[in-house]
């Protein structure tokens, strides 16, 4: 009885918090795994809480998607955290290609993991807040991103979905620094298919965390896909997309049926 109250007491507390983490005194039904990626050059994981990603922040891409990057604010959509699919250093992974699509296109990204958070966070600031980075790729069902967009519905059905984030290991900032200008390329089968510098950004990895923490309070774990240049389109099983940043190990992805 007395473990009853106690638990419930919790519950009554983190209600009253706003908050729906558990604590010491919580029990629950089962387990829910905690989706992690690995820290390259150790035994460590990063936690993923959230999944960050901007929209259109490459002008050629916001053209190419009907945009005009000289008036658009940057805008923002999440992904789950258990979104994310690890790609090992040297390996190729395999990865599904989804149900509900015909029109399935990568869009190869910087990611930057924080571990630290913060409330309007001054762009000044704003790279303390990053642990390191990772390459990765924010696949994207095109055509239900779009047809739901044209019946102005969200088109969250379009970009979260199941190992709709592949991504490399994260490598800290003491290792590689921070990216703010460097070659960003795809390939397809061996051809390029994307190709552009990272200071072609509309909004660094800096401004896009301020801008971030103006609208949610940011928190260790939390991951940004910090955009994709011009030249995203399909791929379909069989396909192997192989993605580099300058300055990070290759990202190789194998679609299959």
């Amino acid at each position: 009885m007395q473990r009853r109250h106690a638990l419930g007491a919790a519950v009554t507390g983190l209600a009253a918090a706003g908050c729906a983490t558990t604590t010491a005194a919580s029990a629950t039904p089962f387990a829910v795994a905690q989706p992690v990626v690995p820290i390259a050059g150790g035994s460590e994981v990063f936690p993923v809480r959230r999944i960050y990603c901007i929209g259109r922040n490459y002008a050629a891409h916001a053209r190419e998607m009907g945009s005009d990057p000289t008036r658009e604010p940057p805008f923002f959509f999440q992904k789950p955290s258990d979104a994310v699919q690890f790609v090992a250093i040297g390996s190729t992974a395999n990865h599904p290609y989804p149900p509900l699509t015909k029109n399935y296109h990568y869009e190869l990204e910087p990611v930057a993991a924080l571990h630290k958070g913060g409330k309007n966070v001054p762009v000044d600031k704003a790279l303390d807040l990053v642990y390191g980075y990772a390459v990765g790729l924010d696949m994207t069902r095109r055509d239900l991103q779009r047809g739901m967009g044209d019946q102005k519905k969200p088109w969250e059905i379009g970009k979260s979905f199941d190992r709709s984030a592949p991504i490399g290991p994260i490598h800290r900032v003491a290792q590689v620094g921070h990216f703010t200008a460097g070659a960003i390329t795809l390939k397809v089968n061996g051809q390029v298919r994307q190709d552009a510098n990272l200071n072609q950004m509309i909004w660094s990895v800096a401004e896009q965390i301020a801008k971030l923490s103006e609208a949610f309070e940011l928190m260790p774990g939390d991951i940004i896909f910090s955009g994709t240049p011009e030249n995203v389109g399909p791929v379909v099983p069989g396909d192997l997309m192989e993605g580099s940043i300058a300055g990070l190990p290759l990202l190789s992805v194998k679609v299959v049926g």
